[in-house]
């Protein structure tokens, strides 16, 4: 079992950066990824890291702004977000699961935080 904490988001103009932490409780010997929903919107796929940290991918959507990272020592997934855009705007969640881009691909959910980006 592994419960998961988002932190991080809030209001940002665009072109600013924010970074996202997500705090990982019990073992988490999972994959981790970064999803997102925007109002009236399905949940999207952002990017995913390996449980190593060695593979990563990325939704066209933010390849060359967003970089993730993970410290497993300190149980932690970081996602930093640069260049961010007003299409950025949603409910940012972390998962933990199998890699992949479906959600179904991941057990463990935390509860969001919100990112809002204006223009």
């Amino acid at each position: 079992q592994v419960q998961l904490l988002e932190s991080g988001g809030g209001l940002v103009q665009a072109g600013g950066s924010l970074r996202l932490s997500c705090a990982a409780s019990g073992r988490n010997n999972y994959a981790m990824g970064w999803f997102r929903q925007a109002p009236g919107k399905a949940r999207e796929f952002v990017v995913s890291i390996s449980q190593s940290g060695a593979s990563t991918n990325y939704a066209d959507s933010v390849k060359g702004r967003f970089a993730v990272s993970r410290d497993n020592a300190e149980n932690m997934v970081y996602l930093q977000m640069n260049n961010l855009k007003p299409e950025d705007t949603a409910v940012y969640y972390c998962a933990a699961g199998s890699t992949g881009v479906r959600s179904y691909y991941y057990a463990y959910w935390g509860q969001g935080t919100q990112v809002t980006v204006s223009s």
